[in-house]
């Protein structure tokens, strides 16, 4: 099955973290990273006052359903020093989020597919298209109408960061 992921952080060495988070999660059996976007710096959503993010998006192959694959995303999370602490939108080392699964539409008190706010995350968005142009968000239409519909100033915010070795996997 194939999944789309987000990736992002602000704290220590993202970028890093981001490529340490697609290993682990290669690593795990039944998953296989197809292909990423390159790393690109944002402005912070939610909370103003914080450092600049840094996100990503993959796509995944895996024969996990979706839940065991949510938990595997927070245990990658946690093993690589993520603390939930209860702040929405704040500073985090890592953030793993499971965007789409196969085009399916689940809502649950664990998870809600596709991923509730995607399709008004500038740093979602642009990354996605950079690997998928033609990228449907399963009940909401095109990625390209999507950002479309979002302030050109906060598309415009989100810059790819210079490519290191370890960010070129296509």
């Amino acid at each position: 099955m194939k999944a789309w992921i987000g990736l992002g952080g602000n704290r220590e060495d993202s970028a890093a973290l981001i490529a340490e988070a697609l290993m682990r999660i290669e690593a795990t059996p039944g998953v296989s990273v197809r292909r990423r976007s390159r790393c690109y710096r944002s402005p912070p959503w939610g909370l103003a006052d914080q450092p600049d993010f840094v996100n990503a998006v993959a796509e995944l192959e895996t024969v996990l359903e979706p839940l065991p694959l949510l938990h595997l995303l927070l245990a990658v999370e946690s093993r690589l020093g993520r603390r939930r602490d209860g702040t929405r939108w704040g500073p985090r080392c890592i953030d793993l989020d499971l965007l789409t699964y196969e085009g399916l539409r689940l809502r649950s008190s664990e998870l809600v597919l596709p991923h509730p706010e995607m399709q008004l995350r500038a740093f979602v968005l642009v990354p996605l298209l950079e690997l998928e142009p033609g990228f449907m968000i399963p009940g909401v239409g095109p990625v390209v109408d999507c950002l479309a519909d979002i302030d050109a100033s906060e598309a415009a915010a989100v810059v790819p960061l210079p490519s290191t070795r370890k960010e070129s996997r296509s």
